[in-house]
């Protein structure tokens, strides 16, 4: 039976064997990242899910299976990713398999610790200079995959003014979230034309609308807007967690991928269903030498 949007995680992972690949995932302690976790570690893989602190972490253990192992690991703070980053290297020379999960949506107006608006930095510069800084640690066979969302739509890169540094009062939830989700995709396009060389592959993936913790900073409002923007649209059904976090556990592991990369996923297959500006050449290069200028770090290819 072909894959779609009904199929789980273990249905995905049948008949495949990841024991002996290490897995780091981000926001790994509850929704798509905890059950990856789980259905990843069950079938053998060394899996570790980062936590924003440790008493996260040791949360998180508890409610996954024998063996998973956390880090440390605080998206809105670039000495953080650093901190953790260099921890991760130490401890885990190789990293198979990087499933960028983690993630806010639609927040209020705020700033991270470094004063990037808080989606953008966040989901994106986050990841960012989190994946890059553990580059050394991709071999051969590796593969990261990048969280990202349909909700790309609503916004391209806002190359003006990523951070309403100018403009604050021109935020709105919805697009901010956009314009992230939008960066996650272009990060994936440059990454993998950067990597794939050394045998490394990236996909961006939307996993459907799923009812996660995600939502936590929906507003009344941005709550309504949502619903009207999914009626209007004729969005399929929520999914449940175990088929939202198929396709990001397809992309990591599914033989079929392992010449493919710097594409869009939905519904465990490769999607068409983007916006124009979601995988544009150009546009990822742009969006790779804004990043390092914002994060301070030269990452050369």
């Amino acid at each position: 039976m072909p894959f779609g949007p009904d199929t789980t995680t273990d249905e995905v992972l049948a008949g495949l064997d990841p024991s002996g690949r290490t897995v780091l995932i981000t926001g790994g302690t509850s929704g798509l990242g905890r059950e990856s976790a789980r259905v990843l570690a069950a079938a053998g893989a060394r899996v570790v899910v980062t936590a924003r602190d440790a008493d996260k972490g040791r949360a998180a253990l508890a409610q996954l299976p024998d063996g998973v192992e956390y880090a440390v690991l605080d998206l809105t703070s670039l000495a953080s990713i650093r901190a953790g980053a260099a921890q991760v290297r130490e401890r885990f020379p190789r990293v198979d398999v990087l499933i960028n999960n983690a993630g806010v949506m639609a927040t209020p107006f705020e700033r991270t610790v470094d004063g990037f608006e808080l989606q953008f930095g966040t989901n994106h510069l986050g990841h960012f200079l989190w994946t890059n800084l553990l580059v050394s640690t991709l071999g051969a066979g590796a593969r990261v995959v990048n969280l990202s969302s349909a909700g790309h739509v609503a916004s391209d890169v806002r190359w003006a003014d990523p951070n309403y540094e100018s403009a604050p009062e021109e935020y709105h939830p919805w697009t901010a979230y956009g314009a992230s989700k939008t960066a996650n995709i272009l990060f994936t396009v440059e990454l993998d034309r950067r990597l794939r060389e050394r045998g490394v592959r990236c996909y961006a993936v939307h996993p459907g609308m799923v009812a996660t913790n995600l939502g936590r900073y929906l507003t009344p409002a941005a709550g309504r807007e949502l619903h009207k923007k999914v009626t209007a649209a004729k969005m399929p059904p929520l999914k449940r967690v175990e088929s939202g976090a198929a396709t990001q556990v397809w992309a990591a592991t599914a033989p079929e991928l392992a010449d493919v990369g710097g594409v869009y996923l939905a519904d465990c297959a490769i999607s068409a269903e983007h916006a124009p500006w979601a995988l544009d050449v150009a546009a990822a290069a742009r969006l790779w030498t804004l990043s390092e200028a914002l994060v301070g770090q030269d990452f050369p290819g």
